[in-house]
């Protein structure tokens, strides 16, 4: 593979780069455990990506080693990834816009491992957690009642446009880390279902990968070739969607590589 040029030849080689990188790992065959993790009665279009995605997730929390080409290990991205201080550069401190408050019920989306690593006991708020890879699923689930068992509500196995929690049910939801994942289409189903679980008033955090900022279509190739495709969409598209769910920006801050966004219904 040859790496992209910078430039304009470079946006051009970087879709080329992406489908074909994405389509050899289509064409690869996931562990039997992953295949139908998310097949059921409620199957959908979405079923193989979800399961793509659980996949190379569940490998990154079991500390599986990545085969990627020479090129992207030259990246310099690559190298801070693989040294362990990219994630921290990158993650999205959603309690800066959207605090999480004293007794508040709160539903972490893709929520990872954290309830292990961020404050929620002293934001003293119930975490609910809903998870596509079931190591990070039962990873806390393990470990989150041993940490605080009153505030830890469990985690469920699931996607984020599947929820399963009843109408009205929270005060505020959290979802960071994984809408690049997915194209819009896809996030305007999720947009309706937290619309349908949150309580009247409440608030929903998340975060977009914005395609301008200058790391993003080096992340999206590393991205890319450890399982997970990226889509490169326009903020303006976001904005688009988050108006046509019916709900209004209250918030936004911009990161290194994500937005976040704090929106009421």
């Amino acid at each position: 593979m040859a790496y992209p040029p910078t430039g304009g030849d470079r946006k051009t080689n970087l879709t080329t780069i992406l489908r074909k990188s994405s389509k050899n790992l289509m064409s690869k065959k996931s562990d039997s455990q992953f295949q139908n993790l998310f097949t059921s009665a409620k199957s959908s279009n979405w079923d193989e990506r979800l399961g793509q995605i659980a996949y190379r997730f569940n490998r990154e929390y079991q500390r599986e080693t990545f085969e990627l080409p020479t090129e992207v290990q030259a990246m310099p991205i690559f190298r801070e990834w693989i040294g362990g201080s990219f994630s921290g550069r990158i993650a999205s401190p959603f309690w800066e816009i959207a605090q999480p408050q004293k007794n508040q019920h709160c539903l972490d989306i893709g929520c990872g491992i954290s309830f292990l690593i961020y404050p929620w006991r002293d934001w003293q708020a119930f975490f609910h957690g809903q998870e596509i890879s079931n190591v990070a699923r039962d990873t806390l689930n393990s470990r989150g009642p041993q940490l605080n068992s009153k505030l830890f509500k469990g985690v469920e196995l699931g996607a984020a446009h599947q929820l399963n929690y009843s109408p009205e049910q929270f005060d505020l939801a959290i979802a960071t880390g994984f809408s690049c994942y997915f194209p819009l289409e896809y996030w305007n189903a999720v947009l309706a279902e937290v619309k349908r679980v949150l309580k009247p008033g409440g608030h929903f955090v998340f975060d977009i990968l914005n395609p301008e900022q200058p790391l993003a279509e080096d992340w999206a190739v590393l991205e890319t070739y450890l399982g997970a495709e990226v889509f490169l969409e326009p903020v303006a598209g976001w904005e688009k969607a988050i108006k046509a769910a019916g709900a209004k920006i209250v918030t936004q801050k911009s990161g290194e590589l994500f937005q976040m966004y704090k929106v009421r219904f």
